[in-house]
């Protein structure tokens, strides 16, 4: 897999160099008010809560902001009624893409996903067609530059980290989530700085893309689910070879 790139590089890169913070903001506010209303306000007893604060802190939101999101998921202030939805689709060359969105209004997001998918090529498919095609699994990404493959991989696998690759400018880790806050941790303490650092639906099987347009088309399609204020995560099967990447950027 080295010199490869998947979307959650790609997107890392892009969100490094992206303005749009308040539309992160509001993105991480709605996960942060769903999880509060299904687990609780209390990020000590309810994991998924204390995951969408982490990744709120990393986005810079303001403690306040927060705060806010918490009270609106557990009714002390009054919030839009935020739903769970997967869509599930292909893209164009038939790869497998998982849309994950949160919404006040079905009616709204399904049509619009639909609309993304249709526009790059692509089209939502039923629910379950693609589905299988992926594990959940904790990611963790480290620069290539940062620290020596050996001893990360030392102090991953010790830490409970299932595998680990060298993509080119990065190691990708993975776990099983029930892993990810203590290998998380480990990484904290040896101030050893992450890229990407969440809990992410992996695939078991690539779609190599060697052609230019095809590559274009596909990461098009992603950044346009990305750009989308209801939809949370978008992952896809997709492998594009660093030279093609290169082309298009």
């Amino acid at each position: 897999m080295a010199g490869h790139s998947h979307w959650a590089g790609i997107k890392h890169k892009k969100a490094a160099n992206d303005a749009k913070r308040g539309k992160v903001w509001s993105k991480l506010a709605r996960m942060i008010i769903v999880a509060a209303r299904n687990g609780g306000g209390d990020p000590s007893a309810n994991l998924t809560l204390r995951y969408a604060i982490d990744k709120a802190k990393a986005a810079n939101m303001p403690k306040d902001t927060i705060e806010k999101a918490v009270k609106k998921g557990t009714g002390d202030l009054e919030g839009a009624n935020y739903e769970e939805v997967l869509y599930e689709g292909y893209g164009p060359s038939g790869v497998a893409v998982m849309v994950e969105a949160l919404t006040d209004n079905r009616n709204r997001t399904g049509p619009e996903v639909k609309r993304i998918f249709e526009k790059h090529g692509g089209s939502l498919g039923t629910t379950g067609c693609v589905n299988w095609m992926f594990n959940k699994k904790g990611l963790i990404t480290v620069g290539t530059s940062n620290v020596n493959e050996d001893d990360l991989m030392e102090l991953a696998l010790g830490a409970g980290a299932e595998d680990m690759e060298n993509t080119g400018d990065v190691f990708e880790i993975t776990c099983d989530p029930a892993a990810y806050d203590e290998l998380k941790k480990a990484l904290e303490e040896k101030e050893i700085p992450m890229e990407v650092a969440e809990i992410s639906m992996m695939p078991q099987n690539m779609v190599e893309i060697g052609d230019e347009a095809v590559a274009k088309r596909i990461v098009s399609l992603m950044e346009a689910f990305d750009d989308h204020d209801d939809v949370q995560n978008a992952y896809a099967n997709f492998d594009i070879p660093d030279e093609v990447m290169v082309k298009l950027s």
